[in-house]
């Protein structure tokens, strides 16, 4: 974990929520301890003023249609049926994490957050200069947003026990010596006592 101290502005700092969907989480062997994390982190950035965004992936048909084969990430999807498609019920963001009123929500059609979606203008029209990441799975999501972000110049945490991967062995070497160089990694408590 990063040693940071110095402090995060709450009203100038989204939590982003990521891929916390029913087809995502319905994936992990601890899903609901991890949810529970997420919601906490949720909950301390609301109580600060803090802003929350959510992102989720999600095609449409012609979105479907035009996934060439040789994208590995979405070409399985696509030939597995539609169980992302942007109504399906897999695609919901989990009702524990539920957005409210004034949230930030964009739908994706790619691995990151940022690529395929007005996140950046939304972010961006709210004076958001920080960015607080958590998601499923950290190898994909976390790294594709921190590269992209950091590319943004936007300052970043990752929530390192409100992020999970498959595979642990790949989670903990992101955490541990990827993150890092681009990214503080903090625990939730790290963040309680950080936010402004």
């Amino acid at each position: 974990m990063s040693k940071t101290t110095q402090r995060i502005d709450a009203k100038r700092t989204a939590l982003l929520v990521m891929d916390f969907q029913a087809g995502i989480v319905g994936m992990l062997e601890h899903a609901d301890a991890l949810i529970a994390k997420a919601a906490l982190a949720i909950r301390s950035m609301r109580a600060c003023g803090g802003h929350v965004g959510y992102v989720r992936v999600g095609f449409t048909e012609s979105e479907y249609a035009a996934i060439p084969e040789r994208n590995k990430s979405f070409a399985a999807a696509k030939s597995a049926g539609r169980a992302f498609h942007a109504d399906a019920p897999a695609t919901a963001i989990d009702e524990r994490l539920a957005p409210q009123s004034g949230d930030i929500v964009v739908r994706k059609t790619r691995v990151g957050a940022f690529s395929t979606t007005d996140l950046a203008e939304q972010l961006r029209s709210r004076g958001i200069d920080t960015l607080i990441l958590s998601g499923i799975s950290t190898s994909g999501v976390v790294l594709s947003t921190i590269r992209d972000a950091a590319d943004r110049d936007f300052r970043l945490f990752v929530l390192a026990d409100a992020c999970a991967d498959p595979a642990p062995d790949v989670h903990a070497l992101l955490l541990e010596k990827v993150f890092p160089r681009q990214a503080d990694v903090i625990s939730i408590a790290d963040l309680q006592k950080l936010l402004s």
